[in-house]
């Protein structure tokens, strides 16, 4: 037996039921990890309430950081005693999880687990958005919406040492101070200010090369005001609720724009791909160019707590639950 949440019945929450359940042995290509930190991501929001289905009961989260304690039928690279972070799969939830060994990296000693967790799905997004879904270059100019969120932090910092101009919405004064400290050359303070002309402002009407959308239906379509013509449009997530229907006709009205909607899954497809993301994640940290903040940490037993406080956008940066 392991402690763990488990989720019964889709909903708020309360859903997250804290109490023991067995765990299999790993299975082929699998293999078992002792969880040392986990990531609390928007991502497990949705399968808690059911916008992304899984069948009940289950156990939520994909960011892990522990040591391997066994290996399944057929795995090779891992070994018992392996520090390993993943950013995928379900099960993260608890003390021990199983997760294909091609979905998992090794952890190199001078990440500390804490960091693993509080950057692995962050860090490979911001990696997939700003180095494959548009390549961020110098003199490049981006707004990122949320940008005092776990992604943001991460993903500005990058953007700046790529050498962009970074633009950041932020919900209020503290994370304003937040986002200058972590790569935003300029902050905008969306419930106090017409961010789409502020935008208009600071670029002197030129606009931006490319906007990275995670909140959603409440920046929509005001994020594309925000582009200039044949600018890209990059929705990566639904924190306010996901965008509803529209026709393509608006992206020709508005200049011609590109839009897409990638997921982390959709570019670490496969072992290489997943490994060559890390590699570069792990070498940028590495560098002093990107910190991690670890904004809070919660005991696993108090994630319906988490949650709440992460719904009610009252977390800063990443939250890692300590088993």
């Amino acid at each position: 037996m392991v402690k763990g949440i488990r989720v019964h019945k889709v909903g708020g929450p309360d859903a997250l039921v804290y109490e023991d359940f067995e765990l299999p042995p790993p299975g082929p290509g699998q293999i078992r990890v002792k969880t040392r930190a986990i990531g609390l991501n928007f991502i497990e929001v949705y399968q808690r309430t059911g916008l992304y289905a899984s069948p009940t009961p289950f156990t939520p989260g994909g960011e892990t950081a522990g040591d391997v304690i066994a290996v399944g039928p057929g795995v090779t690279g891992f070994r018992k005693g392996d520090r390993v972070a993943t950013a995928a799969g379900m099960g993260a939830y608890a003390e021990e999880r199983n997760i294909a060994a091609e979905l998992t990296v090794k952890l190199p000693e001078s990440i500390s687990y804490e960091t693993a967790a509080a950057m692995m799905l962050k860090g490979l997004t911001a990696q997939y958005l700003l180095r494959q879904t548009f390549k961020v270059k110098a003199g490049d100019t981006i707004l990122f919406h949320a940008a005092a969120g776990g992604v943001g932090l991460i993903a500005c910092q990058w953007a700046k040492h790529l050498g962009a101009t970074v633009i950041g919405t932020v919900g209020d004064k503290d994370k304003a101070r937040l986002a200058k400290r972590n790569g935003c050359d300029h902050v905008i303070l969306y419930r106090e200010e017409d961010w789409v002309k502020r935008v208009a402002e600071i670029t002197g009407g030129k606009k931006c090369d490319v906007v990275y959308d995670g909140v959603g239906k409440a920046t929509f379509p005001g994020s594309l005001d925000c582009l200039r013509p044949r600018g890209m449009f990059v929705t990566f997530g639904n924190a306010s609720g996901p965008i509803e229907g529209f026709s393509p006709l608006l992206l020709s009205q508005k200049g011609s724009l590109f839009m897409t909607r990638p997921t982390l899954a959709g570019y670490a497809s496969d072992r290489k791909s997943l490994a060559a993301m890390a590699r570069d994640l792990f070498a940028v940290v590495a560098s002093g160019a990107v910190k991690i903040k670890v904004g809070q940490k919660m005991k696993l037993k108090d994630a319906a707590e988490a949650h709440r406080q992460l719904e009610s956008r009252a977390t800063t940066g990443a939250t890692v639950l300590l088993p």
